[in-house]
């Protein structure tokens, strides 16, 4: 059913500029950029965007004021990332769609290149020529054991001592379901790391309706402690949400604030580094990362996000049109946005991949994207870092990988979905959580 657009606030934000190392781009991309600090300004978005079919705005203001205080809802439940166990690094078994969301102007935007060097010959340091133990060492009792040589003590950097092959870390891979909501992290095929993070987590409104929280944050490789940024921005994000949205807060200015929760636990990283080390490597950039966010509601389904990571709305029924519910902050974007190159130029440059917008001590005048919709039909919400929608760029290409029973079957959708990920080549980390958009209430379907 045909309706309005979006409502909610896409501003962009300008960050500083810089040279930033970058992040490999999908298949048939280039995978070497020198890297580059001069980014073009934003002029001004075009007009309003065609409506979502299948997807009415709720025609709220961005940020409606939050009801009357009620009462305490049950204990939120949530998962961050870090508290799941590793299950192996082998369990996960373009034409684009148009951006839904206008932008108005940004003059002077910072651009940060976020596409990582290829590991041109080396195998991504992944493989190793096994040298035979000596068997006049023997690993200490109790220590831990090299997972690839079976007899090398693993030393305190994660390393084995007998044949120098990198161990698996907590979060090579990892999978977390937590009642309607699944999410999958894979550290890829070519990177040593995983720098994605997620959280997801469930809770109920004052009225007792049920809540769904999905978070996925990707680190910028040519920050340093990438890894960690990702990790506190998907921590602070999650548990902003499941505290305000009992508290009667509405969903859409919950996520304003997550956001900005989260751009404070990714500043509070570049604060404890001391100004020893800063003045000892002053070329060293912030912690930072992307984040996206989506919030599920009875009715109501609202999305956050800063930089290149994504959201995707794909309906139960196929015969619907799928459809992007973000727009990145990218060079690429902008460009398109600009008139000043079509879709399929932009994103085969160099630069397509370069982020403009990110959570970050060195990223300023943030201001958060949200937009909140109300979905006619049952469907499922896609929130995945570029690790994924770089093998699934339309909104098309990402519903036909989409499994057909995803709404029934998030964590085995989502292992589906990193495995395509892996199948196309595993240049990046890949992270991607699902929440099922449940069926609306009759009468309940426009705003």
């Amino acid at each position: 059913m045909p309706g309005a657009g979006p409502s909610g606030d896409a501003a962009a934000h300008r960050p500083a500029p810089g040279p930033h190392a970058g992040r490999p781009a999908s298949a048939g991309r280039p995978t070497d950029v020198s890297p580059k600090g001069d980014g073009a300004a934003r002029p001004a978005a075009p007009g309003p965007q065609a409506a979502v079919p299948g997807i009415p705005g709720t025609g709220a203001p961005a940020y409606p004021a939050a009801a009357d205080p009620h009462p305490a809802a049950p204990d939120a439940q949530s998962v961050s990332a870090s508290d799941t166990a590793p299950t192996g690094a082998d369990a996960a078994a373009p034409v684009r769609g148009a951006p839904v969301q206008d932008r108005p102007a940004a003059s002077g935007a910072g651009v940060r290149l976020d596409r990582r060097a290829s590991n041109e010959g080396g195998g991504g340091g992944d493989d190793y020529t096994l040298q035979a133990p000596d068997p006049r060492v023997a690993p200490e009792p109790h220590a831990a054991v090299c997972v690839a040589c079976r007899a090398g003590r693993v030393d305190d950097d994660g390393y084995c001592e007998n044949c120098g092959h990198a161990q698996p870390r907590e979060r090579d891979h990892m999978e977390q379901e937590r009642g309607p909501v699944a999410a999958v992290s894979d550290r890829g095929l070519r990177h040593h790391r995983n720098e994605d993070a997620f959280a997801v987590g469930t809770t109920t409104l004052p009225d007792g309706s049920p809540v769904s929280v999905a978070v996925v944050c990707d680190g910028v490789s040519s920050a340093t402690r990438p890894d960690e940024a990702s990790l506190a921005a998907s921590r602070a994000a999650n548990a902003s949400l499941l505290d305000a949205l009992p508290r009667g807060t509405h969903p859409q200015q919950a996520m304003h604030e997550a956001i900005l929760a989260a751009s404070e636990a990714v500043n509070a990283l570049a604060d404890e580094q001391g100004v020893e080390a800063r003045e000892h490597a002053p070329q060293q950039n912030a912690p930072a990362c992307t984040i996206v966010a989506a919030v599920v509601t009875a009715g109501l389904l609202v999305v956050g996000w800063v930089g290149d990571s994504r959201t995707y709305w794909i309906p139960v029924d196929r015969s619907a049109p799928a459809a992007r519910l973000t727009e990145d902050d990218s060079w690429a974007a902008q460009m398109v946005a600009a008139g000043l190159m079509g879709e399929a130029e932009a994103y085969a440059d160099h630069r397509a991949h370069a982020i403009t917008g990110w959570l970050g001590a060195d990223a300023y005048e943030l201001e958060p994207h949200t937009a909140a919709f109300k979905p006619d039909r049952p469907g499922v919400v896609v929130v995945c870092t570029d690790g994924l929608w770089n093998y699934a760029e339309s909104a098309d290409e990402m519903a036909e990988a989409v499994p057909a029973d995803a709404a029934e079957r998030p964590l085995h959708a989502a292992r589906v979905l990193v495995g395509h990920a892996l199948d196309g080549g595993g240049h990046d980390n890949v992270t991607v959580a699902l929440v099922p958009f449940p069926a609306v209430p009759q009468g309940a379907g426009s705003a």
